[in-house]
């Protein structure tokens, strides 16, 4: 399939690949740079207060291996429990990379499962979107969540499949489909995947994309991995655009035709 045909869009925005990559716990800047091209991600995210950007001009910088002129930058605010710490955040962003409006918006309610507080995420969202940002949010699975960043002008919403860096996988397949069923924007799994059977599953229950960076960055070879993850997000995409044949129980079906056989000698 020809991914130009069937684009990405956030926003304004189109891109060719459905999977979006982090890049944070990689052995060094230049095993970020070989996986994410592995994977054939165009969107990277970057953690502002973990990853340098041009704040220290005397560390190597994050830029020089994946420079905005290829790869679409994603500022997140990872390390972020407070609205307003996310929105100092993003605003020093914007200043680092003149203007960059496009951002993932993520505020945490504890250092332990990392799971998103959603008040202080509302809070932080409808400041962001006032003052021109375009934000991709991570939040709950819960489908009057994502609705409501919706309603507040979130250009994506990116339920958790489970906990970050967790691995688990989709454990709540139902309510990502109840999110699914009422989006107008873009839902893209955010958080949990583990591996490429991971990220197909979410493709195939009709998520837009999917983005991951534990379960790149701390497979045994990342690289390898990050190559998986492209082949099983492109896969889930065809399965999902194809139609997947309905369940039956009990149902035995041949599969070739049972029209025209040769009747059993001695009949």
């Amino acid at each position: 399939m020809d991914t130009s045909k069937d684009p990405l869009r956030i926003g304004e925005r189109s891109f060719g690949s459905r999977l979006l990559i982090g890049t944070g716990k990689y052995r060094d800047f230049a095993q970020t740079r070989e996986a994410v091209e592995a994977s054939g991600a165009e969107i990277v995210t970057v953690a502002i207060r973990r990853t340098n950007i041009g704040q220290d001009a005397n560390a190597p910088s994050l830029l020089e291996y994946l420079p905005p002129s290829k790869f679409t930058l994603l500022p997140n605010t990872a390390g972020c429990y407070t609205a307003e710490d996310a929105v100092r955040t993003l605003r020093l962003a914007r200043e680092l990379l003149d203007g960059h409006t496009l951002v993932k918006l993520e505020v945490l309610g504890d250092p332990q499962t990392l799971f998103p507080n959603m008040p202080e995420t509302l809070k932080a969202a409808e400041t962001l979107v006032r003052d021109g940002f375009e934000v991709m949010v991570y939040c709950s699975d819960d489908p009057i969540q994502a609705r409501e960043l919706e309603r507040i002008g979130c250009v994506a919403v990116m339920p958790l499949a489970s906990l970050i860096g967790s691995g688990m996988g989709i454990l709540n397949p139902w309510n990502l489909a109840l999110i699914l069923e009422k989006a107008e924007v873009p839902i893209i799994v955010d958080a949990g995947v583990g591996t490429a059977s991971d990220a197909a599953v979410a493709m195939e229950l009709g998520c837009a994309g999917v983005l991951m960076n534990t379960a790149v960055a701390a497979a045994q070879d990342p690289v390898l991995m990050a190559e998986a993850m492209k082949q099983a997000v492109e896969a889930g995409r065809k399965a999902f655009l194809a139609g997947r044949m309905p369940k039956k129980l009990y149902s035995a079906t041949p599969s070739s035709p049972a029209g025209g056989m040769i009747a059993p000698t001695g009949t």
